[in-house]
């Protein structure tokens, strides 16, 4: 127990050195050891707890509290969206050039240090996403893809929130919220089942908007390298090979998830006006 209280304090001792004074004893930002165990804790739900939980047992129907899960992060993301532009980026008071750091405790700025906590908070409640699928046993859902994303992110947010809870580095949590409103109302409205799931066409284009969203993070971030601007840039290298690193995913997702089936669409089409011709 000595050991792991010493190793505890040297990690936090290192991640403390040049954080940001404003989120120093903030509950979870304290310290990188919060993150991490929810995050292996949920690695080893979803790869061994969960699965063997369900062996024998049949799928749980979640299909109320999933429309209430998916439209409570719904109502949250709007809220975050609003308080992070109403904070700089929806007011024209940042720049999406450079927005430098400020270290001042004015209200605005205490403002956005203080949605993106909640921004980091989102992060954790949305691992239950994984947490359903095992619930109903939709294993196919739980792809590399998924477990990346939910596992990743929170720890490169809870950076950037530790160190750079301002400035430049806040919009990709802007973009983020956005893009979740439209993909939990998605999902909402699929929990109601096949009577809505024939209107939903468009749960492709969610993928295109969350590639678009790396896309538009990545000249975000990369604009960093050619230009001067007073904002650490190692936060914004994490940043910017993430968002590389998920473009690539996701599309490499959109290719096998769309591409495929509209093939084996067209080839079916084809074999049925082979077969009446005949």
């Amino acid at each position: 127990m000595a050991l792991i209280a010493k190793t505890f304090q040297i990690i936090n001792s290192y991640f403390n050195e040049n954080q940001d004074p404003r989120v120093a004893d903030w509950i979870l930002l304290s310290s990188p050891v919060y993150t991490v165990t929810i995050c292996l804790v949920y690695l080893l739900f979803v790869k061994v707890l969960g699965p063997a939980f369900m062996k024998n047992r049949n799928p749980f129907e979640l299909k109320h509290t999933l429309t209430v899960y998916n439209a409570f992060l719904v109502l949250f993301n709007s809220w975050l969206f609003y308080e992070i532009g109403m904070s700089g980026w929806l007011t024209g008071e940042y720049s999406f050039i450079c927005e430098p750091m400020d270290y001042l405790y004015k209200p605005k700025n205490l403002r956005m240090v203080n949605v993106l906590w909640y921004f980091l908070v989102s992060k954790f409640i949305e691992l239950l996403d994984t947490v359903f699928f095992v619930a109903r046993k939709k294993y196919n859902q739980i792809t590399t893809l998924h477990i990346i994303h939910h596992t990743s992110v929170p720890m490169s947010v809870w950076l950037g929130i530790k160190y750079t809870p301002m400035g430049h580095g806040t919009f990709f949590p802007l973009i983020n919220s956005f893009i979740h409103i439209i993909m939990y109302g998605y999902y909402m409205l699929s929990a109601f089942g096949p009577s809505i799931q024939k209107y939903l066409w468009w749960k492709k284009y969610i993928t295109v908007l969350q590639m678009a969203q790396f896309v538009a993070l990545g000249i975000h971030t990369g604009q960093l390298a050619f230009i001067e601007c007073d904002y650490p840039r190692g936060i914004m290298t994490v940043v910017g090979l993430q968002a590389i690193m998920f473009y690539f995913l996701f599309r490499d997702f959109y290719k096998k998830a769309y591409k495929k089936k509209h093939t084996h669409k067209m080839e079916k089409l084809n074999n049925n006006s082979v077969e009446k011709n005949e």
